[in-house]
């Protein structure tokens, strides 16, 4: 099948051994689009953590528009019996520029606007410019409702545990 000028078969290449890499670009592939209609929310913070970006996925999960969170702390998503240990870690990260997670899944209790809690999962790339502040950005996956039937299976499996001693 005869190609038209310019088409690319791949989206991108990676070359792990030589750490080199080379973005292509597919005409129907739009990063803005793809970010937007993401199922999962994508946060990203600066160094004070400020919320520079929410998309839709965010607004769907945590209840904030993007005009009420952009500028806001991250505190708002974060329950408040975590956010001193949030905020000694985040600082100590954007000081040192590394996280000792890395590309671990992390899970944890997260608030929606309306004050319900919300169990998440989500990772975090540190993102960083040649003389510029870092920011951090997330992509998180809303887990309550499989968080919760987890938690209803361990406590049926538990009392069916004790009905057997």
């Amino acid at each position: 099948m005869n190609k038209p000028p310019g088409h690319v078969d791949r989206v991108g290449r990676w070359d792990r051994a030589s750490g080199q890499g080379a973005v292509v670009t597919h005409p129907l592939f739009d990063p803005d689009q793809f970010v937007e209609a993401a199922a999962d929310a994508i946060i990203a913070a600066d160094a004070d953590g400020s919320i520079v970006f929410w998309n839709s996925a965010a607004e769907r999960i945590f209840g904030y528009s993007r005009d009420e969170a952009l500028a806001k702390t991250l505190d708002i998503i974060i329950p408040e019996r975590l956010r001193q240990r949030h905020a000694e870690g985040y600082v100590r990260v954007m000081r040192t520029g590394v996280t000792k997670y890395g590309a671990d899944v992390l899970r944890v209790p997260a608030v929606h606007k309306d004050g319900h809690a919300l169990s998440i999962a989500f990772t975090v790339t540190l993102m960083s410019a040649a003389g510029q502040r870092r920011l951090i950005v997330a992509t998180v996956r809303d887990e309550t409702q499989r968080w919760q039937e987890e938690r209803s299976l361990r406590q049926r499996l538990a009392a069916l545990e004790a009905a057997n001693r």
